[in-house]
């Protein structure tokens, strides 16, 4: 009887393990679906991860001529870039906490708030070139190249 326990000990982990596997798995394929949908009316579309405390949610993300989106299964959420006081691009999240040599942060500050979205080097220069940095009181307001 006990190599009876063991094996349904081992058998639940493996259960467990390969359940979170598959979940991963379907959030990535539902990113890249709204990242499809996107395409056709974006200027530029990239898979980042949306920083939320010491949370990384995964999410696509859209600049359309007059604004940002980032949206994943459970989240659609945009900004007017307008209504955008600073875009910045950094090495670092604003807490200090480092992200990786292959990543870098896209930081948007809007009425005191900020918001993060980590995303790997080469997805950050075509953002970029795409959405300039930009610091309250430069310009009229942020703008899509």
């Amino acid at each position: 009887m006990p190599e009876l326990a063991t094996v349904t000990v081992i058998g639940v982990i493996v259960l467990v393990g390969l359940t979170m596997v598959f979940l991963k798995l379907r959030q990535n394929d539902q990113v890249g679906a709204l990242m499809e949908k996107r395409r056709a009316t974006a200027k530029i579309v990239s898979r980042a991860d949306y920083v939320e405390g010491a949370e990384k949610i995964p999410v696509a993300l859209s600049l359309t001529a007059d604004s940002l989106y980032y949206e994943n299964h459970d989240l659609e959420a945009s900004f007017e870039l307008s209504r955008l006081d600073e875009i910045e691009y950094a090495e670092d999240l604003a807490t200090g906490r480092e992200i990786g040599e292959s990543c870098r942060v896209l930081r948007l500050r809007s009425h005191g708030a900020a918001f993060e979205f980590v995303m790997d080097k080469a997805e950050a220069a075509k953002w970029a070139v795409a959405l300039p940095a930009h610091t309250y009181g430069s310009q009229p307001s942020a703008q899509a190249v």
